[in-house]
Order: C-alpha cells, then sequence, then structure tokens
C-alpha cells in the first residue's frame, strides 16, 4: 500500500465517524488496522495516521490548517 492508500482509508475512517457517531471507530480498532498498514509498509507512520483521523494533525503529520 502507498501513502494515498493511507490517506484514503483515514479519510473513510474520518467521514464515518463524523457520519455515524454512535459506531464510530474505536481506538483499537484504529490502531489494529494501523498495524495491519504498518505490515504492509514499512514506511507507515502509525502515530502520524492516527493523528490525522483524531483530526490533531494533517496528512502528513504536520499541523491542521484552520
Amino acid at each position: 500500500m502507498t501513502k494515498k492508500h493511507f490517506i484514503a482509508l483515514a479519510d473513510v475512517i474520518r467521514q464515518h465517524n463524523k457520519m455515524y457517531p454512535a459506531n464510530a471507530f474505536t481506538i483499537g480498532q484504529i490502531s489494529v488496522l494501523g498495524d495491519f498498514c504498518k505490515a504492509q509498509n514499512s514506511n507507515f507512520k502509525a502515530d502520524r495516521w492516527q493523528g490525522y483521523i483524531a483530526g490533531t494533525n494533517g496528512k502528513n503529520g504536520g499541523k491542521v490548517a484552520r
């Protein structure tokens, strides 16, 4: 998987969590998905990816544009 795939997956998770907050992905579920992504690409940065899903950083790990 490539960076574009990881971002697309995170975007879908973010969209789901906004549309269905009662059924949002849990931290544990996101962590398991992160482990899978790391197994697919050793350069995958789970902390950045999880931060992007949570909205605490941008797609590249930087600050969120306000």
